[in-house]
């Protein structure tokens, strides 16, 4: 097959920092290729390069066997290279129709708006989503509904290369599907793909290649069929992978958490659970089950909750975020760019958001305690002291997840810990350090509960798991009960299964 885009000798420095280092790089015409490796290995270096957003410090990029010098992301739109990031780019207030053709060079000045529609449609139909109405505002719609139409604007482009970062993070099962499905038609018509996700299973899915990122360089690409995932995983980090999930500490205590009938209007009904202190709870279902919405009503994230609370048996007050953190009630969000980090300000900022009244005397801030907290948490969480003065935007998705913890730790008394997917977007390395700093909260006396689309996650961390679909709870497992089988049949085919009264 012919080769549509390759690389020769990139490399990136940040001042001191390496970024790539003598990159050499090839994908054919009519082939998916996935592109995994650690956070930090240069993967998303490496993509902004292509798509124009840095200039590489030295290598060449061809395009159709071109030499092309991409300098911004209009001229790799023009070069038939499109991207769908990983945070995305949608404008919400907008249409669905308005933002698949935003910013494409494709609209003339002057175009024909039913010509425009018919073209969206089509893009929509390829994702399985032509009963979408291109005139309802983004901003109604779910966070897959939205991925979708993030895919659907790229291919209305009519892009030769689609790069996807994470496309399927926040996705049900059916959306999944679809996605899939598109990037086989696009395959079939011509185009090539790459695509970067931290989910290994995806890359025996769909891939047809790998290519595997360490270091700041490219190591090896292999098509799947001759790479297992075992294999696939020491190549990402360069030793052998022996234990990814941390076990459990000693025999529960209390109960650090009691829930009573919580509801949230039109997204979860009477639901009740009981987490005790240095346990992982996991509440496992797919989009639309309500389990992202017992999250956010923990946190004080939904204004219309009613029901029953206690944090270490002192009642909660629904609906105000700040009495959710004044109870002990710690909160990662699943979106970190919008509710999780402050994505301009320091790696240190962020760290010590939480902490500035302890380090201030009449409203005046340490600096010199400040820093050494950063530094302390830093290190904690396994994130390089070198990059504390770095904005918090420029760390890899893993290290940004990192920062939500690292400001939760060592802070005062033990509470909850409750989680919205708390590994989306993040690789196999970082995962192996998340999951350790959830045992570490264990250990400290924290409750933990979580969400999570990864059911290999589900099983490998759950102490306790509750299936829920259409708002209601379908069954609770424990300890040895814990198993994939059941799991996904409570979330798919509840009604196969006993529903919690």
């Amino acid at each position: 097959m012919i080769e549509i885009l390759s690389t020769n000798g990139i490399s990136k420095r940040f001042g001191a920092v390496a970024a790539l280092r003598d990159v050499s790089f090839d994908l054919k015409r009519s082939e998916i290729r996935a592109l995994v490796g650690e956070n930090g290995a240069g993967k998303s270096t490496f993509v902004k390069i292509l798509m124009g957003i840095h200039r590489a410090d030295s290598g060449t990029v061809r395009i159709d066997g071109s030499v092309r010098d991409i300098r911004s992301p209009q001229e790799a739109q023009r070069f038939g290279l499109a991207l769908v990031a990983q945070e995305l780019s949608l404008a919400p207030h907008l249409s669905v129709l308005d933002n698949i053709w935003l910013g494409s060079r494709r609209v003339p000045l002057f175009h024909r708006r039913r010509a425009l529609r018919d073209e969206a449609r089509a893009a929509l139909a390829l994702l399985g989503a032509a009963d979408f109405d291109l005139d309802l505002p983004v901003a109604r719609l779910t966070i897959g509904q939205r991925q979708i139409v993030e895919i659907a604007r790229m291919m209305a482009r009519d892009a030769q290369i689609l790069i996807l970062d994470e496309p399927t993070a926040t996705l049900s099962d059916i959306e999944i599907g679809r996605i899939f499905a598109a990037l086989k038609a696009l395959k079939a018509r011509g185009r090539s793909v790459l695509y970067i996700t931290h989910r290994l299973g995806e890359v025996f899915d769909i891939c047809d290649t790998v290519s595997v990122f360490r270091n700041c360089e490219h190591v090896a690409t292999q098509d799947v069929g001759s790479i297992g995932r075992d294999g696939l995983i020491e190549l990402m980090l360069g030793r052998s992978f022996s234990e990814m999930y941390p076990a459990a500490p000693a025999a529960p205590a209390a109960a650090a958490l009691t829930v009573t009938n919580l509801s949230v209007p039109g997204a979860i009904n009477a639901f009740s659970m009981t987490v005790p202190k240095g346990r992982i709870l996991c509440l496992a279902g797919q989009l639309g089950s309500g389990a992202s919405s017992v999250i956010r009503a923990l946190a004080g994230l939904e204004p219309e909750a009613t029901g029953s609370v206690a944090v270490n048996g002192t009642p909660l007050t629904l609906g105000s975020p700040a009495a959710a953190r004044n109870c002990g009630m710690l909160y990662v969000s699943d979106d970190r760019g919008g509710e999780g980090i402050f994505p301009n300000l320091r790696v240190l900022d962020n760290l010590v958001a939480t902490r500035l009244g302890r380090h201030a005397r009449l409203g005046v801030l340490s600096w010199p305690a400040l820093r050494a907290t950063g530094g302390r948490l830093a290190a904690r969480v396994n994130i390089d002291e070198l990059r504390l003065r770095s904005a918090a935007v420029d760390l890899s998705g893993g290290n940004q997840q990192k920062l939500l913890f690292g400001r939760g730790l060592e802070g005062g008394r033990a509470g909850v810990l409750v989680m919205n997917e708390p590994t989306r977007g993040v690789d196999v390395g970082a995962r192996v350090e998340i999951y350790r700093l959830m045992r570490e909260f264990c250990a400290a006396g924290y409750a933990l509960v979580m969400t999570s689309s990864d059911l290999e996650e589900v099983v490998g961390m759950a102490d306790i798991v509750i299936t829920l679909f259409r708002g209601r709870a379908i069954a609770r497992y424990e300890g040895a009960g814990i198993a994939m089988r059941p799991i996904l049949a409570d979330i798919i085919h509840p009604a196969t299964a006993t529903v919690i009264a």
